[in-house]
């Protein structure tokens, strides 16, 4: 029973530092794009949406593994 508490943990500890990695760099790269261009409002509502959407996707996908 120990051992599979210690798996939950580990993996709760490493999908939140990967979450946290792969969150940082969308930032960076969504600054990146803003500061390049004239395009201040590089993620706009339905952009946001579909970004949503596709994460979700990725997240359902993650999960059926």
């Amino acid at each position: 029973m120990e051992n599979n508490s210690s798996f939950k943990r580990n993996a709760v500890l490493v999908g939140g530092i990967i979450g946290a990695f792969v969150g940082v760099f969308a930032a960076k790269m969504l600054v990146k794009e803003v500061e390049e261009g004239d395009n201040q409002d590089a993620l706009t509502p339905a952009k946001g949406f579909q970004l949503g959407m596709l994460v979700l996707g990725l997240l359902r996908q993650i999960t059926n593994l």
